[in-house]
């Protein structure tokens, strides 16, 4: 059986008249940086996530970063975050001059653990940067208790969280700002690189827009000095058209995680936890197990992909020797990278194929 990790393709062809039409309409009116494609997107997902304001810009890193920067943290600050994540959520506080202080992660949720945040926070302190990994939000009422107590700014990373909902309240919706990243594998992904910022702090969003265009408001008028960190007009039109579409993509998301749960019972393989008043996305279906590799290489020679989010920790990293970082307080994030394995999981994956999957999982195993 032919098996994908991620069918992009399957998906254009769904919508493939609706794309067509939308590129054609940036190329005949020759909008290919910003323009009204990346105007309705910007409009229609503030909508869709609950804010008043959407920025649209070049990555998910930029979404990131630029906060960051509107937000004022810089050289001699700290910013908590997450052991567990993808690599630009530390990279975006470095490039500010601040420092990523990073929070190991509990066992269960896989998101950073909250328990262990107030002991990390110093006098140089300024802002909680929760991811909410995987597309499964962290607790934001207990993050915001936290940051309303030492009197920090939150800014969420949703960059794999797009429609993730913690008590019918929408990623990105909860902090100062949340920062989402639109790379094509997301679940809503552009045909190349992309990303946004959510917020309802209307400075915010002015400053953030000065930023991502050269800190200008006004063409050859510069206030501040910024970044050419804009969106493609393609991409913004791409993103239009399947922003319609998410909705129903997540909750097809959620019926193949449903399957890999029940076709999995029993087996020696920890799949993802189902949470009171979350609204899980599923970006990444990952299981836990021992002889991780052992079983990625099994299921390859079977025809199934399977990628691990994260092998390496940032804190154990070649570039980021020198943060710092000490590996001896991270034993949750080690453990995972040593037994998380992704499997395929995307709207098009039928259930034939998430029983073939299940079935030589349950080989590997014996049973």
């Amino acid at each position: 059986m032919k098996i994908n990790f991620l069918d992009l393709n399957a998906q254009y062809l769904s919508i493939k008249a609706e794309i067509d039409s939308s590129i054609a309409q940036v190329i005949s009116t020759s909008s290919f940086v910003l323009g009204p494609s990346v105007t309705k997107f910007e409009q229609d997902f503030a909508r869709f996530c609950q804010c008043d304001d959407a920025i649209a810009v070049n990555s998910g890193t930029s979404a990131l970063f630029l906060t960051l920067k509107a937000l004022g943290i810089g050289d001699g600050d700290e910013v908590i975050t997450a052991a567990n994540t993808f690599i630009a959520t530390a990279a975006a506080v470095i490039y500010t001059g601040a420092t990523p202080i990073l929070v190991d992660v509990d066992p269960v949720t896989r998101n950073i653990d909250l328990a262990k945040i107030e002991s990390a926070i110093t006098s140089k302190t300024k802002a909680l940067l929760p991811v909410h990994l995987y597309g499964c939000m962290v607790d934001m009422d207990r993050i915001n208790a936290i940051a309303r107590k030492h009197n920090l700014i939150v800014l969420e990373d949703a960059c794999q969280a797009h429609g993730a909902m913690f008590k019918n309240k929408a990623a990105g919706s909860y902090g100062r700002a949340g920062a989402f990243s639109f790379y094509p594998g997301k679940n809503l992904g552009a045909y190349g690189e992309g990303g946004a910022i959510t917020t309802s702090d209307k400075e915010l969003a002015r400053e953030i827009r000065k930023l991502r265009d050269h800190g200008s408001e006004k063409k050859y008028y510069h206030d501040i000095i910024g970044y050419n960190a804009r969106m493609e007009g393609i991409q913004g039109a791409v993103l239009y058209v399947k922003l319609r579409h998410l909705s129903d993509w997540n909750k097809e998301r959620n019926r193949v995680a449903a399957r890999y749960r029940e076709k999995l019972a029993g087996l020696p393989a920890i799949c993802p936890s189902e949470f009171k008043d979350f609204y899980q996305v599923y970006h990444v279906f990952a299981i836990e197990i021992e002889n991780r590799d052992k079983l990625q290489e099994f299921l390859k020679e079977n025809g199934i992909p399977t990628l691990i989010h994260y092998p390496i920790p940032i804190h154990n990293q070649k570039a980021y020797q020198d943060a710092g970082f000490d590996g001896g307080q991270y034993p949750v994030t080690e453990k995972l990278s040593r037994r998380i394995l992704s499997l395929p999981i995307y709207p098009e994956l039928t259930n034939e194929q998430v029983d073939y999957i299940s079935s030589k999982i349950k080989e590997f195993f014996g049973r």
